[in-house]
């Protein structure tokens, strides 16, 4: 990669060989057109038939130029210091044009490789001049050998054709690693952007009422033995804001009930075909019968599954389906990346699937990972979430610590 001298610390780490398909296969272009252009020229010297040592010679010293290209191609090189970079240029150049001197227009595409060399290890102000005059310094050996115009022509043509495919080529591998390596990252913003979106809200919203409430429940306890009528008052004033503040609470959370689930099921295709992961797609034409609040749980559960797909595994295909058996409504996110490095959050860490449980059980449902039953783990590795829920919602569960609340506080009922 063309880089000044500066090195830069924000560039991600990028391994020479990706496991990722779209980085694997520019990686694989890439050291095609090498190879090719290597025994490009390995036929070349055969083809003047030398002698013995001078064509194993030839061969040796097109290995090592090779060798030294792979060196240059590779993700970072840009980022050397100054000495090495200087050093594996100024032995390239010697491998480049001495055997030059002896194969002429044969070996013309390793001055190719020489150029592109310059254009990635160098800054542009400085690798682009000397780009061109490699290109140019090979007139000087066809001149001396007699060569035709045609000949100078082509083979400065070639030369200068040759550095920029390996230039663009390696160019274009590291930025298809780049962007494929911000995958996660990517999921991980667009989470973090609907959490700071939520605090925001509850923050304008709240902050003001319960700073109210905090400060009238010190009144009242400095009121409540000496002036019974003035602490009356004061309770009637913090409930009424306690209710404003339960309906700001409420009004921000619209923004998680009713989510369609076939607009749930969109968007996670356009989310995954992005990242470049083939997704099959399933949906029940009776969806619609899913009672609201089922649907919506089953809505989330689908979302989250997509984010921590994106964010903990390494898949290449995956299946969702939704169907409706009987009174059950499943729904079924299949992958075949193996979950990495990913531990249940706390149940007040966000949408974990520890919430994610909870949702479900709310409304009557249940929630099936590979941890929990060794059965939903198939032998090829693939990584099974089930989500059940019935298709009429059952009455939210009440817990034993709002139902005490409630007896203490009848009011706000």
């Amino acid at each position: 990669m063309p880089s000044d001298a500066q090195p830069d610390t924000a560039a991600p780490r990028i391994r020479w060989w990706s496991t990722s398909p779209a980085p694997r296969l520019a990686r694989g272009i890439l050291l095609a057109a090498l190879s090719c252009y290597l025994g490009i020229t390995a036929i070349n010297i055969i083809s003047v038939r030398p002698t013995t040592p001078a064509m194993v010679t030839g061969l040796v010293t097109l290995a090592a130029v090779f060798v030294l290209q792979l060196v240059h191609c590779r993700p970072g090189a840009a980022r050397a210091p100054l000495w090495s970079r200087a050093a594996t240029l100024g032995i390239q150049c010697l491998l480049t044009f001495l055997p030059l001197a002896y194969f002429g227009i044969m070996w013309g595409a390793m001055a190719g490789f020489l150029g592109g060399s310059l254009l990635l290890l160098l800054p542009p102000r400085v690798g682009w001049p000397l780009y061109g005059l490699t290109g140019l310094s090979l007139l000087i050996p066809g001149l001396l050998q007699k060569m035709s115009v045609i000949d100078l022509l082509y083979m400065c043509q070639t030369t200068l054709l040759t550095g920029l495919v390996t230039y663009g080529l390696t160019r274009l591998t590291a930025l298809v690693e780049e962007v494929y390596a911000a995958r996660a990252e990517i999921a991980r913003m667009a989470a973090n952007s609907e959490r700071l979106r939520l605090a925001r809200d509850l923050h304008d919203l709240l902050g003001y009422s319960l700073s109210v409430i905090v400060l009238k429940s010190e009144l009242l306890q400095r009121l409540i033995r000496v002036q019974h009528e003035l602490a009356d008052q004061e309770v009637e004033e913090v409930l009424t804001i306690s209710r404003q503040a339960l309906a700001d609470v409420r009004r921000v959370a619209h923004g998680y009930r009713d989510m369609s689930l076939t607009s749930e099921m969109s968007l996670a295709r356009s989310v995954l075909d992005a990242a470049e992961v083939e997704t099959e797609l399933v949906l029940d034409p009776a969806v619609e019968e899913i009672d609201t609040r089922s649907r919506t749980v089953l809505a989330t559960v689908l979302r989250e599954g997509v984010t921590n797909l994106l964010r903990h595994s390494k898949a290449t295909r995956c299946g969702i389906t939704v169907v409706i058996d009987q009174d059950t409504a499943r729904l079924t996110l299949l992958n075949d990346g193996v979950v990495v490095d990913y531990h249940d959050p706390s149940p007040d860490s966000g949408n974990g699937l520890a919430n994610l449980r909870q949702r479900l059980a709310e409304v009557g449902g249940r929630l099936i990972t590979e941890g929990d039953n060794e059965a939903t783990k198939d032998s090829a590795g693939w990584f099974r979430l089930v989500a059940e829920v019935p298709v009429a919602a059952n009455a939210p569960q009440e817990t034993a610590a709002s139902n005490e609340a409630r007896e203490k506080i009848p009011e706000l009922g």
